[in-house]
């Protein structure tokens, strides 16, 4: 879910709607997220998104990417 406005001064207005708007319809979702529109909702945040996949993409990841080329 996304807000967006031109206008700087309706930012505080935006982000309020759109929270409150994400926690009307949380009740009603599957969970999870679409990891790329992800930015900083942190660790805890993706590993929810993942949820029983993440320590198995977690191995893989160490296994065929261990310095982290990939991001």
């Amino acid at each position: 879910m996304v807000g967006v406005d031109p206008d700087p001064a309706n930012k505080e207005k935006l982000i309020r709607w759109t929270k409150d708007y994400h926690d009307a319809l949380r009740p009603y979702s599957a969970a999870g997220a679409y990891v790329n529109f992800m930015m900083d909702e942190g660790e805890d945040r993706v590993k929810a998104t993942y949820g029983d996949n993440y320590q198995r993409l977690v191995a893989i990841k160490n296994k065929y990417d261990p310095e982290n080329c990939f991001g």
